[in-house]
């Protein structure tokens, strides 16, 4: 492994020699040879005037990090525009952004995100990572990608050891065309002038992570590029465990906080004892299932590292103390021990905080359909269903339970046909593209999901069947997080090209 840069002498290191070491003239050109002055840092420079879109930068970059075949740290995507008969096809080759305020940088849980103080380069640690992929979702670019084979996610470090040698990074010596290039740029000069360039056609999108990336267009591009597989959306990753996690975590605080109002108001009612004892028994469940979505589960508890900034982090550690809190509410509940009021209190007031911290680790911009108010209702009406239908169908249905459940299902059945208002009617591509893939490719099952949410949490409980009712409900809002998990559509790389683009 190349030693860091620091550690380097650099008067011996062609990269920073004023003189480039003999042999190296090829390269002399597509990388910087003078040393980096205070204040800059190392960027890619992408000529799409020269790129003819033969893809062997990508190939390059898989053989040179030993990626499996469909894994992308660079990637080409085709951009047309135009109309018959002039039509004009471009492509886009794209690697990480080396952002200066990077975002996968920010949400790690466990701080495997550097950027290198010499160079500007944004490294990750793979021996850190436990392959969350919260960073894959926090890139507005989609340059984080997950190696299921591996279990951890990696990313374009700039072909960093390759530059220590003086070397061009492996997808810009592979370009025929010369189309790639490392240069160095002035990070003060590059903030103000990417405030008005960023939402530009060629820039990528202008957000609070600054890409430093540079594009050279063509002199007569089209007025209007897009992608050229724009109507071909597919739908993303379940991710199964999560689906099961966020649900159950909400199912059981929405339950152990429905039998501390009740205990509180009534005193004492039948089957608390044995609906908070269920409930434990969910939540542990479903922080058990969290830990399957991790590449390298044996490393979860890196997890709470960093709970001052990753949102990840938080939803850890208070689960944690909601589980443990939990436990002893329902231990007081059972022995009739003291003070069960104010372990109640403590029990609701962590879990509905865990799910403020679960809400907030998709409210990400990379992710336009999750970054909406839409998703923490969603996450709160769920518990706010769930629970107390667990406790009217372990204890005598109680009136008060019903009505709440009810209540919350009316709520999450307007707050549901509100998102698919706005996604259908938005400006933005990801939006309207989600939208799309509800309303054709996932109908069926969103109309399943209507008709468990209105008969679970409405119908059945109304009739007097309550654990029905339950079983119902439980099965919709767990199909409802599936397609809340695929339906979304990711920005990328490309974002900056799509037709309809709010400003």
């Amino acid at each position: 492994m190349a030693l860091p840069l620091k550690d380097r002498v650099l008067e011996n290191n062609p990269l920073f020699c004023p003189t480039a070491a003999p042999g190296r003239r090829a390269s002399e050109d597509l990388i910087p040879v003078l040393p980096l002055e205070a204040g800059e840092q190392y960027r890619f420079h992408f000529d799409m005037t020269k790129c003819i879109g033969c893809h062997c930068c990508e190939v390059a970059c898989n053989e040179q990090n030993n990626n499996p075949a469909d894994l992308h740290w660079r990637r080409v995507g085709e951009i047309e525009g135009g109309s018959y008969p002039f039509t004009q096809r471009l492509y886009l080759s794209m690697g990480c952004n080396h952002c200066l305020e990077p975002s996968c940088l920010q949400g790690c849980p466990v701080d495997a995100y550097t950027k290198d103080a010499l160079t500007g380069i944004v490294r990750h640690d793979a021996e850190a990572c436990i392959g969350c992929q919260y960073c894959t979702w926090n890139c507005q670019y989609g340059a984080p990608q997950y190696n299921p084979e591996r279990g951890v996610v990696g990313k374009c470090d700039l072909c960093h050891g390759r530059l220590t040698e003086g070397r061009a990074p492996a997808c810009v010596a592979a370009c025929p065309e010369e189309a790639i290039r490392v240069e160095a740029v002035r990070i003060d000069e590059w903030k103000n002038q990417y405030v008005q360039l960023g939402n530009a056609p060629g820039m990528p999108v202008a957000d609070k992570t600054i890409s430093t990336t540079r594009i050279t267009l063509p002199d007569a591009a089209p007025a209007e590029l897009k992608k050229a597989d724009y109507d071909r959306v597919r739908p993303e990753h379940p991710h199964m465990p999560l689906v099961l996690m966020t649900v159950l975590t909400q199912l059981a605080v929405g339950a152990l906080a429905a039998i501390w109002a009740c205990t509180l108001l009534a005193g004492s009612f039948a089957g608390a004892r044995m609906a908070a004892a269920v409930a434990l028994g969910v939540a542990n469940l479903a922080l058990g299932a969290s830990t399957l979505h991790l590449g390298r589960p044996i490393h979860a508890y890196r997890a709470l590292k960093m709970w001052r900034r990753s949102w990840l982090s938080r939803e850890v550690l208070l689960f944690s103390l909601f589980a443990g809190a939990a436990a002893a509410y329902a231990g007081s509940l059972w022995f009739g021990l003291p003070g069960a009021a104010l372990l109640g209190a403590a029990t609701a007031l962590a879990g509905l905080a865990g799910i403020a911290a679960s809400a907030y680790i998709y409210r990400v911009p990379a992710r336009p359909a999750w970054n909406s108010g839409y998703t923490v209702a969603d996450f709160y009406l769920t518990a706010a269903l769930t629970g107390p239908l667990l406790v009217a169908a372990i204890g005598p249905a109680s009136r008060v339970m019903t009505l709440a459940a009810v209540g919350a299902a009316a709520l999450q059945l307007l707050n549901q046909f509100s998102k698919l208002l706005w996604l259908a009617r938005s400006d933005e591509f990801e939006l309207r593209a989600s939208g799309r893939l509800l309303a054709n490719d996932l109908e069926r099952l969103l109309l399943a999901r209507f008709g468990l949410l209105v008969a679970g949490g409405m119908l059945l409980p109304l009739m007097g069947h309550p654990a029905v009712g339950l079983a119902a409900a439980l099965g919709g809002e767990l199909l409802g997080r599936y397609l809340f998990f695929v339906s979304v559509v990711p920005r990328n790389m490309a974002a900056s090209f799509f037709t309809g683009r709010a400003a």
